[in-house]
């Protein structure tokens, strides 16, 4: 079985925020503000597109249960609660840093930016992992409601 298309699209666009996220840091580095704020507009454009896709399906369609060995459950669900809980914060953060970018607040953008930016560089790399347990390393278990899927009821 091939890996399904929306899970595969959707973190193709949370690699590509993280990507663009990491071409914003070097273009602040060398003080090139106005390209820094249209690649990090982008990156937010990226993440807003994975999680509509993500919203969509797990709204229409459903989440799909981990797939694995039984005795990886318990670690698995674990894991994914950590990503979930990141990712959410990394949202958040993320929301607050292209805000306050936007108004021109620099003293608070360039204290929570960084922070924002390496906590969606590991909401990414959990993201990617994610989906590599539940598509490539296993096959995916029933797709079913995101209660079930992540809680097992």
């Amino acid at each position: 079985m091939g890996v399904p298309i929306l899970p595969t699209i959707s973190t193709g666009f949370i690699v590509l925020s993280a990507i663009l996220v990491a071409i914003g840091w070097i273009l602040i580095a060398k003080r090139k503000v106005e390209q820094h704020k249209k690649v990090m507009y982008a990156a937010g454009v990226a993440a807003v597109i994975f999680f509509i896709i993500y919203a969509s399906r797990t709204i229409f369609i459903g989440n799909t249960a981990f797939g694995g060995p039984d005795n990886l459950k318990g670690y698995y669900t674990f894991f994914l609660v950590f990503h979930i809980t990141l990712a959410t914060v990394g949202a958040v953060f993320g929301i607050i840093s292209l805000w306050t970018g936007y108004k021109n607040n620099l003293k608070t953008h360039r204290r929570i930016g960084p922070i924002s930016s390496i906590i969606w560089f590991f909401t990414a790399i959990t993201g990617v992992m994610v989906y590599c347990l539940l598509y490539v390393i296993y096959e995916g278990g029933e797709t079913t409601s995101v209660f079930k899927a992540i809680l097992g009821f």
